[in-house]
Parts: C-alpha cells; structure tokens; sequence
C-alpha cells in the first residue's frame, strides 16, 4: 500500500513547480545553514575575545588592590568602601597568588578548582610568562565540570625584587549558556523558516506558472475550428507573457496556413472541377450524337485542349506548392539581370507585334544577381505575359533592370488597363483574378508563382496600378555574393 501511494505521487516530483519551489528550498536552506555557522562561530569569536578582555582587567585590578607588606601579598582597601568590597569580592572568585617558589599564599576557597592550585603548572607558567614578557591564558574545568578561563602573569614585589605569580579566572558557563541559547534557537528558526518559505515559494511557483497552465488549456482546447484561439496576456511583460505572446502568433500562423489549405483545396476543387466537366460533357456529347467520323475528332480534339488545360494547371499547382513550401529546387548562379531580360524580351516582341502594343527594355551595364536562372525567367515571363494580355492596342511595355546598392531590381510597367485598388492586396494569392469578361486571360497562379520564387530568392514585391493608365510591379533582390566575371578563374590549358 506505501509503494502505491508512493506511484501515485511520483509524477508530482517530476512538475516544473515542484523543481523550481525545491531548488529554491535547496538553496535556501544552503544560505540559512552557512549564516547559522558562520553566526555562531562569530559570536563564540566575540565571547571568547570580550572574556579575554575581561581577564585582562581583571588580573590588572587584582594586581592593582594587592600590596606587599615585608615580603608577603595582603589585599590593600578600605572596608568601608562599599564598592571596593564588591570589586575585592569579585576577583576573590577565582585567583592564585603564589610566589617564585610556587607556594600558595592567597588563593579562591572553591576546593573544585584543585587544578588551579598545582605547583609545578605555576612553576612552568613563571618561566614561560618570565620568557615570553606575556600573559599566558588558559582554560581549565573544575570537579563539578565547570569551564573556566584563567589568565596569569608575573607581578614583582619592589621592596625585595621577587616575582610573584598572579593568576586571575572567570566562570565560561554565562558565555557557553548564551553560545547554547543561541544555537538552539537557530535550530528552531531554521525548520520553521524553511516551512514557511516552502510554502510561500509552492504557492508563489504556481501563481507564477498559472500563465503555462492557460497554455496547456488552449493547447488542450485547440481544434480544427478554432485553431486562432489566442489567450490573454496577464500585462507583466514577463517571460510567461513572452510566451503567451508567441504561443498566439503560432496559434495565428496555424490558423492562417490550415486557412490557405482550405482555401487551397476549394480552389483547386473549383479549377479541376470546369475543365473535367467540359471534358465529361464533349465525350458523352460524342458518344451519344456523332455519327461521323469528323464530330468524334471534334470532339477529341476539344477534350485534348481541356486535357492540356487541366495538365498546365496541376503542373503549375506543383511548382507553386513547391515554392511556397521551400522544395523547389534552387540551382543558384552568378546571373547579368540584364542580358536575360533582353533575351526574353526579343523572345516577346512577336506577340506585342500581334496586339499591337510596343514593347521596350532598358538596363545599364551588367547588373548581377546570384540567383536561379530558370525561376527568374519564369518570374520574367509571367510578368511580361501579364502586361502584354491587359494592354489594349496602341500601348506600350518597358521592362528595367538595375543596380541598386547592394540589390538588383527589376521593374516592368505598362500602359494596360489597370487593377483597381480594393484587388491590388490580393493579386497575388493564388487563384485570385481580377474579374474579366475574357476567362482565358490565365489561371490565377502566374502572380502567385512570381510572389513565392521572389521570396525564395530572399526578395520583395511590389505593384502599384490605377484603373485606365497601366500597372508597375517592382521586384527587388539581394546581390548576393556575387563575383564579376573578371574575379571568376579561367582553366588553362
């Protein structure tokens, strides 16, 4: 029964509360126990210095109320001096007076401290004070396992130039009852304040966390209906606050992809879904009516162009998703900007011949770009079929290139007809076209592909346009480091 409920509250010890409030109890209890004996060796420290001190007056107020009379110590003072009694009584407590011989002439009554009175000691501590010129202090315990501590020193009778041993003691009970005193109350703070701060820091720790545990929450509450749950901040402007804060901007960016997947798939299911039900319609149109061999191949023919149609979008939806994802393969190279828009735009002055619209380019010197060769064209030639598919006869098409610090940018404008503004924020998602009476105009994918390639290269898009006088998109990316023809090493022979 023990080890179950021992099970039971396991998982406990593994809580980040129950970590944190014990690291803090660690820690504490580690200060409380260095301060509690540094304390107590300070003041056994200070105790045994103010007892040194004190000995050290007494032996001189004990050398100072005895006189020598021929030869031997008497006690010099006036009996009825109430507060010379008292002091004389004082130092009557504990003393030795004994002379160079070591015989005993004044002494304490107290028969407890025998070793007090021992005369070979006296004699040894004569010849060290006599050698060392200082006291010597010592600590003795009596019969009845009292401490005490004695100072002795030599004092010198004038008359008949003899030393004398003086020997002056004090009680260490008073010093050792406080010593105890105050070890005992350390131990009685000590595990009461580790109580109380294990409790305060329990539930300061979890007041604390009660941002992670709304995390959990919402994490927990999280479903395909309300992936932008976001949860409020609790306005400290702490490192919980930092998380919820991030934990809503991936709540956000969560719901915005599965958003643009939904939006994706309906798109997809409204693209694929036309061209298959042209081509559905012509078959069974075929199968059930024709009855010559020319209105089958009609009809062929017409679900071949469907079938073409329906293979350029998927093709076209691969490459999309390709780059939007960062799959799409990057064979990246030093390229002169300029030298491929001219080609690309000799490759379309036949079609602007057609309609009837002058197309013109313009780049100063190479303007190099490290960059994928082939999505760059495609970026190229999507903008320059867009422009040539909305401009009206008798327009015109200018495409630039040019270097722009450290970015290249290209710029392609034309006198079309125009986005109105409430489109221009959304042309570039995908399947997203400007309503028009001509369907064919294209899929709503070119502008989307040309957004997702210039970011893939690390570069920015922009358009400006106004109903009846054209569009200009502006395209800017890095250079990139890049190395002009001159840096770039020829093989030898």
């Amino acid at each position: 029964m023990p080890w179950k409920r021992l099970r039971d509250i396991r998982p406990l010890f593994r809580t980040l509360r129950f970590r944190l409030a014990s690291t803090f109890l660690v820690l504490l209890t580690a200060v409380l126990g260095v301060v509690g004996a540094v304390g107590i060796q300070n003041l056994q420290t200070v105790l045994e210095s103010q007892s040194e001190q004190t000995l050290h007056e007494q032996l001189s107020a004990l050398k100072g109320w005895i006189r020598f009379e021929d030869g031997d110590p008497i006690w010099f003072m006036d009996p009825a001096d109430s507060e010379a009694v008292a002091e004389v009584s004082r130092l009557q407590i504990v003393f030795v007076v004994a002379d160079d011989q070591g015989r005993i002439h004044l002494g304490s009554s107290d028969p407890a401290l025998k070793d007090l009175y021992d005369r070979k000691t006296i004699l040894a501590e004569l010849a060290e004070i006599d050698r060392a010129k200082e006291p010597i202090v010592k600590t003795i315990v009596s019969k009845d396992k009292i401490p005490y501590q004695i100072i002795s020193g030599i004092s010198v009778d004038p008359e008949h130039d003899r030393k004398w041993y003086f020997a002056e003691g004090r009680s260490l009970a008073g010093d050792e009852l406080i010593l105890r005193r105050f070890r005992r109350n350390f131990f009685i703070f000590l595990p009461l304040t580790l109580l109380a701060c294990a409790l305060v820091s329990w539930y300061s720790v979890g007041a604390g966390l009660a941002g992670l545990q709304s995390v959990e929450k919402a994490a927990q509450a999280i479903t395909g209906s309300n992936l932008g749950l976001q949860i409020p901040k609790r306005g400290a402007n702490d490192e919980l606050d930092r998380l919820i804060d991030s934990f809503n901007q991936m709540s956000g960016r969560l719901q915005q992809s599965f958003e643009q997947i939904r939006r994706f798939s309906t798109d997809v299911s409204h693209e694929l879904r036309t061209p298959l039900t042209a081509i559905q319609g012509q078959l069974e149109v075929a199968l059930f009516t024709a009855t010559r061999k020319e209105q089958l191949q009609e009809a062929i023919e017409n679900a071949l162009q469907d079938v073409e149609r329906l293979a350029n979008l998927v093709r076209a939806l691969l490459l999309l998703s390709q780059s939007e994802s960062g799959q799409i393969p990057m064979n990246k190279s030093v390229l002169d900007l300029g030298e491929i828009l001219q080609d690309l735009v000799d490759q379309f002055q036949i079609p602007a011949e057609a309609d009837d619209v002058k197309l013109m380019e313009t780049h100063e010197g190479p303007v190099l770009c490290e960059a994928d060769r082939t999505q760059i064209e495609r970026v190229v030639t999507n903008l320059l079929s867009n422009a040539i598919k909305y401009t009206p006869a008798g327009g015109w098409i200018r495409a630039t290139v040019e270097q722009a610090g450290a970015n290249a940018r290209l710029i392609v404008e034309d006198s079309g007809v125009g986005i109105p503004k409430d489109h221009l924020p959304h042309i570039f998602n995908r399947f997203y076209r400007v309503p028009d009476p001509n369907p064919e105009k294209g899929l709503g994918l070119g502008l989307s592909f040309v957004a997702a390639i210039v970011k893939a290269h690390g570069g920015d898009i922009r358009v400006e346009s106004e109903v009846g006088k054209g569009s200009r998109f502006e395209i800017t990316l890095p250079a990139g480091p890049v190395r002009t023809p001159s840096d770039t090493p020829v093989m030898q022979s």
